[in-house]
């Protein structure tokens, strides 16, 4: 069912008419940029510079940082002070919230009709933002949009959109039949297969770093689940909006540069995403599927370090990347519960 008429169009043209009645005031901010920060502070500060240069659109950029121990508040209040640049508020947060917990606290201080998450270590090119909310304009029924998603090499980064993670889907991945067959729908169907995110489409899930939803969608989910510290947030909360009747949809005519994992080392951030998909698992399988699920999930990170070390060896190729894998299944005792429940409020 489609989503109901949004309150937010109506206030929408309330400030609208205000901003006539005084033409010389600014325009109140179409949309709220949120920019969560922890230990970034040069990818934050270029991030936040790419954000003033490409973007028309009235928007504010509402920047958390999470008590950052590399200077990053201080570094971004001396390069955007307020009188040189008012649509840049700082958050100085003495509390490390997380990413989840970060986006719920800056968004009870948006005031734009819609809210735009944005990593700090991405660079917004090509007017990208404001091309997104164009897009969410001729598609208001969506709900939530996203755009495409370069690494910082200028590859495809595939994530940007993706499908949820079934039954099917794991026993795909625990299996190798998703990482061989890449290419096909069937046999990676949360990566939608050799769609090189070159057309509009709708989508489960919208990435987190470029995440563009209807405020008013926002608040009627409650946010993010708190549940998910770092990783898993935007899938569970994309899921939750479909059920009100949302409908994800991703263009190519957005696109950005995300670095990615600027915050964490490698295996940590996996552990991080292995809790993730644990507790997706647990929340979101049909009940008759969680044992299943969560068991091939277990068993996945050895898989893929005991395929991949067989064919570095048949190869002759270097075995990194088994050895990433196998890093993860020695600590499977950090992840293999999923995330924990967050302390009562």
């Amino acid at each position: 069912m489609p989503l109901p008429p949004d309150p937010e169009s109506d206030a929408k043209s309330d400030r609208d008419s205000d901003h006539r009645a005084d033409p010389g005031a600014p325009l109140p901010p179409r949309v709220s940029i949120l920019v969560i920060s922890y230990n970034t502070q040069a990818m934050t500060l270029a991030c936040l510079r790419s954000v003033l240069a490409e973007t028309t659109v009235p928007y504010e950029v509402i920047v958390l940082d999470n008590d950052s121990p590399d200077g990053s508040a201080a570094a971004i209040a001396g390069a955007f002070p307020p009188a040189a640049f008012p649509q840049v508020r700082l958050i100085a947060s003495g509390t490390n919230h997380g990413f989840a917990g970060g986006n719920n606290v800056a968004a009870r201080e948006a005031r734009g009709d819609l809210l735009l998450l944005l990593n700090p270590d991405t660079l917004v090119r090509d007017r990208a933002i404001d091309r997104l909310v164009a897009f969410a304009d001729e598609k208001p029924v969506a709900g939530i949009w996203g755009g495409r998603t370069l690494t910082g090499e200028g590859r495809l980064d595939p994530g940007c959109a993706f499908a949820d993670q079934t039954l099917w889907s794991l026993l795909c991945r625990t299996s190798g039949l998703a990482l061989v067959m890449k290419d096909s729908p069937t046999f990676n169907p949360e990566m939608y297969g050799g769609w090189q995110r070159d057309s509009v489409r709708a989508v489960d899930v919208v990435m987190g770093c470029f995440f563009l939803i209807r405020r008013s969608l926002w608040e009627r989910l409650g946010g993010f689940d708190l549940t998910f510290v770092m990783y898993g947030e935007e899938a569970d909360l994309c899921r939750r909006a479909r059920a009100l009747g949302a409908q994800p949809w991703m263009t190519p005519a957005a696109e950005i540069i995300h670095f990615g994992g600027a915050s964490a080392p490698r295996v940590d951030r996996e552990i991080l995403k292995m809790k993730a998909r644990v507790t997706l698992a647990r929340r979101h399988l049909a009940p008759w599927q969680r044992p299943l699920g969560v068991t091939l999930l277990r068993v996945w990170p050895l898989t893929r370090a005991l395929g991949g070390a067989a064919v570095a060896r048949l190869l002759g190729r270097d075995r990194g990347a088994a050895g990433h894998w196998r890093s993860v299944w020695r600590r499977r005792a950090e992840w293999q519960n999923g995330f924990p429940a967050p302390p009562a409020a």
